[in-house]
């Protein structure tokens, strides 16, 4: 399984890049990505820059993960996803109700 991990970029020389916690990390898909700015990255290569907003949501389900997997509580680790009921993508939802007319 690939998992996407939110880096902040502390340089920028051409495609290459080095998170603040010294990552190298391949900025090829990511050419307008500058210092200072977060990405989401695979494996060593960014593949979005992303808000601070997301990457703080994505860094604390990373860490709900961990404490799961380590026999631990997540809770607020999905703030996002918690308290909330949820939904299918428009294209599903279309899908069952016309299953509902026909079925």
């Amino acid at each position: 399984m690939c998992m996407g991990i939110p880096m902040r970029l502390a340089q920028v020389d051409g495609i290459a890049g080095q998170s603040e916690g010294g990552d190298l990390i391949d900025l090829s898909l990511t050419a307008d990505a500058q210092a200072g700015d977060w990405v989401l990255t695979f494996l060593g290569t960014a593949h979005e820059v992303i808000d601070a907003d997301r990457a703080a949501r994505i860094a604390a389900a990373l860490q709900g993960l961990r404490a799961v997997m380590a026999g631990g509580d997540a809770s607020g680790a999905f703030a996002d996803l918690e308290g909330r009921t949820p939904a299918l993508p428009s294209h599903l939802q279309a899908a069952l109700a016309a299953g509902r007319k026909t079925g």
